[in-house]
């Protein structure tokens, strides 16, 4: 049974359409990616999903029930928009908010310092938001998000604000929440995050679906535009190739966009003619040029 379902969900706030009949299914133990560009219907669909708004047509189930109060213990939500009190401790305010979600106090303290040791900042358990850094902060707001233990977990633009090198720590506990069940929907701008986490997703243009299902039967219907080639020494004439419609020198290889797929064999014989080939690539569309491509085919 799936953790989250949405069956033909409609939003309107007068004569617009803020979600326009949308379907996807979160199953357990999944974390499912939800696009769009600003304004697609996305946090609306959100604040649906949380009970916050309510939809006027189609039903949203949770675990195969419908919305109730009870349920609000099972989901945890991370908004784009940081809510976390800035003159008021790190342990005050999420022990509180854990309550809230139906935890016990004591429960709740023991969660808190449990994530606080996990991100490496147990020192961080009286100190006021306003004294931690914004990516300390954001790492405050992930911990009230999951202090209570969800079992269906929103994610909207979780990664934003951290470096690099906490954007690894924070995807590794995604995916660990997802190997221990947890049903996550997560929504953001950056696409190389959705590739690496996701196998699902639903694109929204405009309240409208215009991309939905299964990363790699999406990027099967889209053609194959680019090649990647490195070789040991430069290769002129690549340009009067039939079917090379652009070359990108770079720093040890090329980039060529192709109008079609048999290009590529043309170019792979043209540069081992010309020298010693280290890697050659036919490069799938990425989510972004997907993206990009269905936003604006979507917008003619």
């Amino acid at each position: 049974m799936e953790a989250l379902k949405l069956e033909q969900v409609v939003k309107q706030y007068g004569d617009k359409t803020a979600v326009n009949r949308i379907n996807l299914k979160v199953e357990q133990g999944e974390i499912y990616g939800l696009l769009g560009a600003n304004g697609a219907g996305k946090t609306t669909t959100m604040r649906m999903v949380l009970g916050l708004i309510y939809p006027d047509e189609g039903k949203i189930l949770y675990n195969g029930k419908p919305f109730s109060n009870e349920l609000q213990h099972l989901m945890g939500y991370l908004p784009e928009e940081r809510g976390l009190y800035p003159k008021v401790k790190v342990s005050e305010q999420i022990i509180y908010l854990a309550r809230l979600r139906g935890m016990a106090a004591g429960d709740a303290e023991k969660s808190l310092r449990y994530w606080l040791d996990r991100f490496e900042v147990p020192e961080y358990y009286n100190k006021k938001i306003e004294e931690l850094s914004k990516g300390n902060q954001q790492k405050m707001g992930f911990i009230a998000a999951v202090v209570h233990k969800p079992q269906i977990l929103i994610l909207d633009e979780a990664f934003s604000g951290l470096d690099p090198v906490n954007v690894e720590l924070l995807k590794d506990t995604v995916r660990e929440m997802r190997d221990q069940g947890t049903s996550i929907l997560f929504s953001t701008h950056r696409m190389e995050h959705v590739e690496e986490l996701c196998r699902n997703i639903t694109i929204l243009d405009r309240s409208n679906t215009v991309v939905q299902g299964d990363i790699r039967e999406i990027k099967k219907g889209y053609p194959r535009e680019e090649v990647f080639l490195r070789t040991v020494g430069e290769v002129s004439g690549l340009e009067g190739i039939a079917g090379v419609t652009a070359v990108q020198r770079q720093e040890r290889g090329y980039v060529l966009a192709i109008s079609e797929i048999g290009a590529a064999q043309r170019i792979l014989q043209h540069a081992v003619l010309a020298g010693e080939v280290e890697h050659f690539e036919i490069k799938e569309p990425t989510l972004n040029q997907i993206f990009i491509r269905a936003v604006g085919e979507s917008n003619e």
